[in-house]
């Protein structure tokens, strides 16, 4: 699977892809991850990306004619475009379905914003699928990018060690509970033990405590999980 990510701060992604799974996963040609700068398509002696808001206001507007020339550059230097994301606020949630409904394209385009946002005509001319991260603010789109690409690769076949790790996760497809508790060494730590189930050795037990506590967990933490109603905004209409 291939990640474009189109920045004014590509040096931000230099530590994030030389790390664990991601590191592993590009190593392997299982995962690509390319940065652009998005000021190499600006025009000028400064090369300026941003301009103040027709009307006024506080802050700066990222200007149209460098972001998509960028984007349509980017999307033209491979055999197919690309799905094109942008980074907003505005756009739909990104819960486990819109991550796997993002991971079945080979190619993730995905533009982060900076300053006040973009001017608006960016998104009239290029359509962009708008995913946003949560109902808050960042500096930036570059967080949220990568919080895409980490969910986005825990689905590409051979990147974790266990294929089953994806599919029990809390929130994937099929299972709408939150993960059951996990113990590991020591037996006893401050006074708190494993529970006994875990050390018996029987596996039937084991899954159902497990799915047990699962519920329980689900119940008391995000009851809303449990009405089976997705949320309107979790797949693009």
């Amino acid at each position: 699977m291939r990640f474009d990510v189109l920045t004014l701060f590509p040096e931000i992604f230099s530590g994030y892809v030389g790390q664990s799974l991601l590191k592993l996963a590009i190593e392997r040609g299982l995962v690509e991850v390319k940065t652009h700068d998005i000021r190499d398509w600006a025009e000028g002696k400064h090369r300026h990306v941003d301009d103040r808001p027709f009307g006024g206001g506080p802050g700066m507007v990222l200007m149209a004619k460098p972001v998509v020339d960028c984007v349509e550059a980017v999307q033209a230097a491979a055999d197919a475009p690309g799905h094109l994301v942008m980074l907003s606020p505005q756009g739909r949630t990104l819960r486990q379905p819109v991550v796997e409904e993002l991971a079945s394209h080979k190619r993730l385009v995905l533009l982060c914003g900076r300053y006040e946002g973009f001017d608006e005509r960016i998104k009239q001319v290029l359509q962009p699928d708008e995913i946003s991260v949560g109902d808050f603010i960042l500096n930036g789109g570059e967080v949220a990018a990568m919080t895409i690409i980490d969910a986005c690769i825990r689905l590409v076949p051979g990147v974790l060690g266990d294929e089953q790790s994806s599919v029990d996760d809390s929130f994937s497809t099929g299972n709408r509970n939150l993960e059951f508790p996990q113990y590991t060494r020591p037996r006893e730590f401050r006074g708190l033990t494993v529970p006994d189930i875990l050390l018996s050795g029987d596996h039937q037990k084991v899954a159902a405590w497990r799915a047990e506590q699962s519920l329980e967990r689900t119940r008391e933490r995000r009851a809303d999980l449990l009405s089976g109603e997705s949320p309107a905004d979790d797949r693009k209409t």
